[in-house]
C-alpha cells in the first residue's frame, strides 16, 4: 500500500497516539472523566480527518475537517484544564503538536471555504 503523505493525516494520527498514552497515564491516577473526554475528542481529530479525505466532494470534505477543527480546539481546552488542575504532567510536546494541527485544519477550512464560494 502505497499511499502519498498527508501531513494532517500524519500528524492527526500520530496526535492520538499521545493522546491515548496520556489517556492511560490519567487513568493510573484513577481520573475517569476527563481521561475519557480527552481521549474522545483527541482521537476524534484524526477520526475526522479520513473521513474528510474519503469526502465525496468539497463541501463534505470542508464539513468533516470544521468538525476535526473544534474537535482539535477542544482537546486543547482539555490539556490545558489537565495542565492547570496539575493532574497530571504534560509534555510541551502535547501543546506544540495540537498547535500546530489547529493552524493546519483552520487553514485548510479557510482554503476550502473560499474555494466553495
Amino acid at each position: 500500500m502505497n499511499e502519498s503523505k498527508n501531513i494532517i493525516q500524519e500528524k492527526s494520527f500520530e496526535f492520538s497516539l499521545l493522546i491515548i498514552d496520556l489517556y492511560q497515564k490519567l487513568k493510573k491516577k484513577k481520573e475517569y472523566d476527563i481521561s475519557r473526554q480527552l481521549l474522545r475528542s483527541g482521537t476524534s481529530i484524526g477520526a475526522n480527518v479520513e473521513e474528510a479525505i474519503a469526502g465525496y466532494t468539497k463541501k463534505d470534505f470542508n464539513y468533516k475537517m470544521g468538525i476535526a477543527s473544534r474537535e482539535a480546539r477542544e482537546t486543547r481546552y482539555w490539556l490545558r484544564l489537565i495542565k492547570a488542575s496539575n493532574l497530571i504532567e504534560i509534555p510541551d510536546e502535547y501543546f506544540s503538536e495540537i498547535n500546530q494541527i489547529n493552524a493546519i485544519l483552520t487553514s485548510i477550512v479557510k482554503t476550502t471555504s473560499e474555494s466553495l464560494k
